[in-house]
């Protein structure tokens, strides 16, 4: 573990916000990850880095025998009814398996069974490779769901052998908009994925230090205690808060090879954006989501609904979702539209010659909105109600997320009171924290700001957000 080079791990992670922010086409639209139905897995050791600069032992599943171990897991992406095929293979000193909630096994071969489930039993020596052990199942219900490794889940998990399985409905390619369930009360238009962990370095320490022969490495990782587990580092997609914004591998230029999903939800006015939360530690994680509430639609990859009803007529709004370990949770946020502000959110329907910025008008639809702009015809040209403070009056921040007017798409030149720091919104987006709203979540091993949060970034119209 190494600490020394924390300075250099916020200049860059500075940097790539830099960039998320000024081409805002690298945020991925639908979760990234691979498609099956069929996966070849390998259990395999590696490292990550964290927010703080400093670098974590890992346990996880890589996507291939060439591929390196990735945390959190690869994300598998099937359809309905698709008969899944997981081929589980091991390189590690102790044995491993995978466990899938919500899913009805229809057979699991090769290995030896363990307490849960089948296992691949530890290499016998290093760098060999034991397995495959294989798991099917049926797809037959869409959701998202948590898979995980069985065996000795304590630890294992700890490590980082946990990952996320979403399956889509049927006729999902061709539904515009797309639906999580099948149903249009599902509808979104952007998707993200929120998988929630936590971790004590001290643990990852102790497997990382554990040497000598497998049998020896193998008594000495028995002896981990992990009822003291202590958390200090929490992550969003297996990385912690400024990196949870930086492009996704491989565009990193290999500074995060092993954690290749971020997460930096945007938006444009008027679209919905589901939220697949998957809370994949052994903690429960509040998460927050400002700017609105989201409606949470569905738990476990089940709708929550009546038995006499095919849309999610339980479904409940909420600012703050908190999830047991373990459970998955989709919520919609959105759609964002600035509605009954008060004033126009989009600026004077002059619009901003100096800064190139054309007038724009509204024409409102039966509800109110102008359908192809989504602003709220009511407030139209409505100035804000409040005397903007003088530049030399405002503090940035250190990740200068405010556009330089209260305007959406009207970013202005913030440079005299940001000296030397990056302008990671220079296309005027609303950006809306969303973060754990455990305070102590907000942090990388005792340094704030870090930890289990991100932005929401709603874009003008103008800008594509590449899907």
């Amino acid at each position: 573990m190494n600490r020394k080079h924390s300075i250099r791990g916020y200049a860059v992670a500075l940097l790539l916000t830099a960039l998320s922010g000024i081409f805002p086409g690298i945020a991925a639209a639908t979760i990234l990850g691979v498609t099956g139905p069929t996966f070849d897995l390998y259990a395999k050791a590696d490292n990550i880095t964290t927010g703080d600069g400093d670098s974590m032992y890992m346990w996880g599943y890589a996507f291939g025998s060439g591929a390196r171990m990735q945390y959190p897991g690869p994300t598998m992406i099937v359809n309905q009814n698709d008969t899944v095929t997981i081929n589980l293979y091991n390189q590690l000193p102790v044995p491993v398996s995978i466990v899938f909630p919500g899913q009805t096994m229809g057979s699991v071969t090769g290995g030896v069974q363990g307490l849960l489930t089948r296992e691949v039993p530890a290499v016998p020596t290093h760098g060999s490779t034991t397995g495959p052990v294989t798991y099917t199942f049926t797809a037959s219900q869409p959701g998202t769901y948590i898979y995980y490794s069985g065996t000795r889940p304590d630890l294992e998990v700890e490590m980082g052998m946990v990952g996320t399985i979403i399956v889509r409905p049927d006729g999902f390619d061709a539904m515009s908009p797309k639906q999580a369930y099948g149903d249009p009360s599902t509808a979104y238009e952007r998707e993200y994925l929120f998988l929630l962990t936590e971790a004590d370095p001290l643990i990852h320490q102790k497997a990382a230090f554990a040497t000598g022969t497998i049998a020896q490495i193998q008594a000495q990782l028995a002896r981990i205690d992990t009822t003291t587990r202590h958390p200090v580092d929490w992550f969003l997609n297996g990385r912690n808060l400024p990196d949870t914004m930086a492009d996704a591998s491989p565009a990193t230029d290999g500074l995060l090879p092993t954690q290749p999903y971020n997460c930096l939800p945007m938006a444009h006015p008027g679209e919905r954006v589901l939220m697949r939360m998957v809370s994949a530690g052994a903690d429960l994680h509040p998460f927050h989501t400002h700017g609105q509430n989201h409606l949470i639609i569905a738990r476990e990859g089940r709708l929550l609904k009546t038995g006499a009803s095919d849309s999610p007529d339980l479904a409940v709004s909420d600012y703050t979702t908190t999830s047991i370990p373990g459970e998955t949770v989709d919520a919609i946020w959105g759609p964002w539209t600035g509605a009954m502000l008060g004033w126009d959110a989009y600026g004077p329907a002059a619009g901003f010659p100096v800064l190139g910025i054309p007038p724009h008008t509204c024409t409102p639809d039966g509800t109110g909105f102008d359908p192809t702009t989504h602003e709220w015809c009511a407030d139209h040209d409505k100035p804000i109600p409040v005397t903007l403070p003088a530049e030399s009056n405002i503090t940035y921040g250190p990740l200068a997320f405010y556009g330089g007017t209260p305007y959406l798409g009207v970013p202005a030149d913030k440079a005299p009171s940001n000296p030397g720091l990056p302008d990671v919104n220079t296309v005027g987006a609303y950006t809306f924290m969303w973060h754990s709203h455990s305070e102590r979540e907000l942090t990388t091993n005792d340094i704030f700001i870090g930890g289990m949060g991100t932005m929401m970034m709603i874009l003008p119209l103008s800008y594509t957000i590449n899907p």
